[in-house]
């Protein structure tokens, strides 16, 4: 038996996945209209990141932690229900978060390790982080330069992925290949 997500030659691949781009439309007429201000929903291959901001009311920075706290444990049961209907319907984890004012905390989320082949630059370049105290291991200095590069290309990926769903949405409409 092939485990589910390695049904073509080379691996995982994206189309194994189901599609999640109504995911946002889904979390918005599935959460209890009370919880969130507003929503922000973003999807990846494994994860759906559900983070909402809550009412401060004039909370002061030194309440905003006993608020967040009470949110998520007010709201635990009904989040995990949620989350277990998302994971059936999209085929990912379902991560959780909240924003008070300037204040955000995430209740669950997911660190996927990732595997690549650096040649000797690259290593180099990690091991200088690591040297200088940027990160404790090259892990940690891999995941710091991939957050760099995303705070200051952010206008380029958003851009690229625009490019990608439309690449998605004509590879959806196009013909389809019946195996032999």
């Amino acid at each position: 038996m092939v485990p589910k997500g390695f049904g073509r030659p080379g691996g995982w691949q994206q189309a194994d996945l189901p599609a999640a781009d109504d995911a946002h439309a889904w979390f918005a007429g599935r959460l209890p209209d009370d919880w969130f201000l507003e929503l922000e929903v973003s999807v990846d291959r494994e994860e759906i990141t559900v983070i909402g901001s809550i009412p401060d009311e004039g909370v002061e920075p030194a309440m905003a932690e006993g608020r967040i706290a009470r949110f998520r444990e007010d709201t635990r049961e009904r989040r995990i229900a949620i989350a277990l209907e998302a994971e059936n319907r999209y085929a990912r984890k379902v991560s959780w978060g909240v924003r008070l004012g300037e204040k955000s905390a995430m209740f669950t989320h997911l660190a996927v390790p990732v595997m690549t082949r650096l040649r000797q630059p690259e290593r180099q370049v990690l091991d200088t982080l690591v040297d200088a105290g940027v990160a404790r291991s090259r892990s940690e200095a891999l995941a710091w330069a991939v957050k760099l590069v995303g705070r200051h290309t952010e206008s380029w990926l958003a851009e690229l992925r625009t490019a990608m769903e439309k690449v998605d949405k004509l590879r959806a409409e196009g013909p389809t290949v019946q195996p032999d």
